[in-house]
């Protein structure tokens, strides 16, 4: 799944809440197959920003006498309901199925919209049907599609309906670009293509892609693989293409020597440098990975954001696209996914991902161990951290994963992500492995383990893909078989509870310690700034328990005063500062056209910061076991 990357720092962010009561598999429906279903898209009027899409499709004998067309509510990697039916327009359906470059007068079907995302086309007993619709796109990022003047930019599941019941039918797809625009995605076998096959409609909205006339093209190979970094500049690159490239290889070489042999001949590095200051993000595919930065290459840590996120949306590679939970492929697109194991697909990934940009030496000790102490200090503040366990916060993540929301949440207080949660239970989980069985194990052999017996070698449970997907009991049972001794306690207290997670003993297997120390930051009673409302001090969240929440402030509120004196965004923080633990404080704040006084009382310090160091009397056993777990180097 993808990365979101903040645009304050390009940072993913994440929140919220969502409990389904059911867990089942979805059965899917499967008419007799069609004979032939071909999309076609164009972008003859960039300016518009509307794709136009055209489904033609040769139906079996006899005809059914209506088919459906279906948008889908989301798509695989960000789990937020976004209804992309919401920006398709113009849809007709007309029958027969005009020859590429002919011009055809076919006469008008009947549609009937059945509901938000379903259109009914009677099919008139013929048994050719071309289906017309447009899409407005303007979101650069891994959901949505962008059209403009610059460039195309499509995300599958965003512009292409799958007729119903026909998902897993063979699919053919055509794009006719712009006079002088290129085509690039993660499944180009030859230059100048146009046309791909795909086995079904998953395997096609899978594969996002480019269309641009001044992308460009770097490669590598590694142990017989062909990898591709195509990279779309709409800023100064400052001179580090080389490195870019150099890095991402190091990453792949990295990954591929713990995992083995990826099960694919070639994939590409799509990497859009945005420069807009806002658009961020990564999505996973079979054979790609989609990057987008909001900055420019050239700037002052882009470059270092951009192979985080590489090492991150790689490993996805093997776990998530392949090795994945039962509920995530084939999908039901029509309600919003139910799944316990993001802690594992998204969280486990986050883990990995830094720790490969250590094992790839694109950082040092010291980098990968600041990155995880702020990891432990951001889970170990989040007020969601004692009433939302793992396996809650995936089951949340329709409204966690950059979800809208029209009306006000207490997430901030009662949520956290899966992404940082499970990266810390992942890593726990590693070094308690690595610890207990002297090194003989760890976290890296269940990885494989499990990507061997769901994906490699299990039977084919649906037409998506080989193998299968797992459930958390199955990732368990693994971890406790190849650990060799029961993990049961430990996924009871730790995945399915909210226990604080074993720090202490964790990383004195590796001779090391995590300190807890009072926040530097400075003090901010409880307010959280709604950095949607650039230049306002509204106030975006308050913390239970806080001076805020003491003192009646609510989110939405606009700070106007403080001790009798304005204030500004800028200097909110220090103007607070100022004053002293047990101070009562003035504050003055705009609400529903009025203006209400109330008094701070302000209290201790309530976040502390937490760091990872080595213990001064660490041994030769533990400091072996430590190099080998952030080398690599114990690995097969």
């Amino acid at each position: 799944m993808s990365r979101i990357i903040h645009p304050l720092f390009w940072r993913r962010s994440l929140l919220t809440l969502f409990m389904v009561a059911s867990s089942s598999v979805v059965c899917f429906a499967q008419d007799r197959p069609l004979r032939s279903i071909t999309y076609r898209l164009a972008m003859s009027r960039p300016v518009s920003h509307l794709f136009e899409v055209a489904i033609e499709v040769e139906l079996p004998d006899p005809a059914p006498k209506s088919i459906d067309f279906q948008m889908a509510k989301w798509s695989p990697g960000r789990y937020a309901v976004f209804d992309f039916a919401k920006n398709v327009q113009e849809f007709e359906a007309l029958g027969g199925i005009c020859p590429a470059e002919a011009k055809c007068k076919m006469p008008t079907f009947p549609v009937t919209r059945v509901d938000g995302q379903t259109w009914r086309v009677s099919t008139m007993n013929t048994h050719r049907l071309t289906i017309r619709y447009k899409v407005f796109g303007n979101d650069l990022s891994g959901t949505f599609s962008q059209l403009d003047a610059r460039h195309a930019n499509y995300n599958g599941g965003s512009l292409f309906m799958y007729v119903v019941n026909h998902k897993p039918d063979p699919v053919k797809l055509v794009i006719d670009p712009p006079a002088g625009w290129r085509i690039v995605n993660g499944r180009m076998s030859r230059p100048h293509q146009r046309e791909w096959q795909f086995p079904n409609w998953d395997e096609m909205i899978d594969t996002s892609t480019e269309v641009a006339p001044d992308w460009t093209l770097d490669s590598f190979d590694v142990e017989g693989k062909k990898y591709h970094v195509a990279v779309h500049s709409f800023g100064s690159e400052g001179g580090k293409r080389t490195t870019l490239v150099r890095d991402i290889e190091k990453i792949v070489r990295a990954e591929t020597a713990m995992w083995g042999p990826p099960d694919f001949d070639a994939y590409t590095f799509l990497i859009h440098y945005a420069a807009d200051d806002r658009s961020g993000d990564g999505m996973e595919h079979l054979t790609s990975t989609q990057i987008i930065l909001p900055g420019a290459l050239g700037e002052e840590g882009v470059l270092g954001e951009t192979l985080d996120t590489v090492a991150h949306e790689f490993f996805h590679v093997w776990n998530v696209k392949r090795l994945r939970p039962t509920e995530l492929g084939p999908w039901d697109f029509t309600r919003p996914l139910n799944t316990r194991s993001l802690w594992i697909a998204e969280g486990i990934t986050n883990y990995y991902g830094h720790l490969m940009m250590r094992r790839s030496g694109v950082w040092d000790d010291t980098a990968f161990f600041r990155r995880e102490g702020q990891t432990i200090t951001g889970i170990e503040n989040a007020g969601g951290t004692r009433l939302m366990s793992a396996e809650e916060s995936s089951l949340s993540a329709p409204f966690i994963d950059n979800a809208p929301h029209a009306q006000r949440t207490n997430l901030s207080n009662t949520a956290i992500s899966y992404y940082p949660k499970g990266e810390l239970v992942g890593m726990v989980l590693d070094l308690t492995i690595r610890g207990k069985t002297n090194g003989k194990v760890s976290l890296d052999d269940v990885m494989r383990r499990m990507y061997e017996e769901f994906y490699l070698k299990s039977p084919n449970s649906s037409y998506y893909l080989r193998g299968r997907g797992y459930t958390g009991d199955d990732f368990e049972r693994v971890a406790s078989e190849v650990a060799g001794y029961d993990l049961s306690g430990f996924f009871r207290r730790y995945v399915r509870d909210v226990e604080t997670l074993p720090y202490d003993e964790a990383f004195a297997y590796l001779g090391m310690r995590v300190i807890r120390e009072q926040a530097r930051q400075p003090y901010d009673a409880g307010v959280g700034l709604d950095w949607q409302n650039e230049g306002s001090l509204i106030i975006g969240a308050v913390r239970q328990g806080s001076a805020a929440e003491d003192a009646g402030l609510q989110p939405g509120d606009e700070i106007a005063m403080l001790g009798r004196k304005k204030i500004a965004r800028e200097n909110w923080l220090v103007s607070l500062n100022r004053f002293k633990q047990g101070d009562r404080v003035s504050v003055s704040v705009k609400r529903d056209r009025r203006t209400i006084e109330t008094v701070l009382v302000l209290g201790a310090p309530e976040r502390f910061e937490y760091r990872i160091e080595e213990k001064k009397d660490a041994t030769p056993q533990q400091k072996t076991l430590r190099a080998a777990w952030l080398t690599g180097s114990a690995q097969r």
